[in-house]
């Protein structure tokens, strides 16, 4: 497909009449890196594509239904959710899994709030730890924290 960027595969594919809000949707196709639907117009001999980057997507939610069922995608600009209705469930079941994972995936840790789970995977906060400098000993010559007030060695005050 000409849409795909260069490092860009294609996960699913649901040729599925959707209706996201006033928008009718031919098709979604969900790749590793975006949403994108193809809207059919002037009976079908023509095509648009609106594409929804997994950034701009806060969370997204399964409407599971007997037989066929819902996703919302809220977006984090505000607006209607993307909604993905009337897919079989086998269709939402392996949609809402890709785009939980690629969420989780181009999540930015300022977002992710700690100690949450997202696709089973529980966002730990980031430690920012300072790489320990090493000296050299004055007495010994081996090497020591730059912190230290005596060599752990020698016993040499610092």
């Amino acid at each position: 497909m000409q849409l795909l960027g260069p490092n860009e595969q294609v996960e699913l594919y649901i040729r599925q009449k959707i209706y996201h809000p006033k928008i009718n949707v031919d098709s979604v196709l969900l790749t590793n890196e975006r949403i994108i639907l193809r809207h059919p117009r002037e009976l079908g001999l023509k095509k648009d594509y609106t594409d929804f980057s997994y950034t701009d997507i806060a969370n997204v939610v399964l409407d599971k239904g007997i037989l066929r069922s819902t996703i919302k995608c809220m977006l984090r600009f505000g607006g209607d959710p993307l909604a993905l209705t009337e897919l079989p469930n086998t269709d939402a079941e392996k949609a809402y899994g890709i785009i939980r994972e690629n969420l989780v995936r181009y999540q930015t840790p300022l977002t992710a709030i700690p100690g949450t789970t997202i696709a089973g995977t529980t966002v730990s906060p980031q430690v920012i730890t300072r790489e320990v400098v090493k000296v050299r000993c004055n007495s010994c010559s081996k090497l020591m924290d730059e912190n230290a007030t005596q060599c752990p060695f020698c016993g040499a005050k610092q």
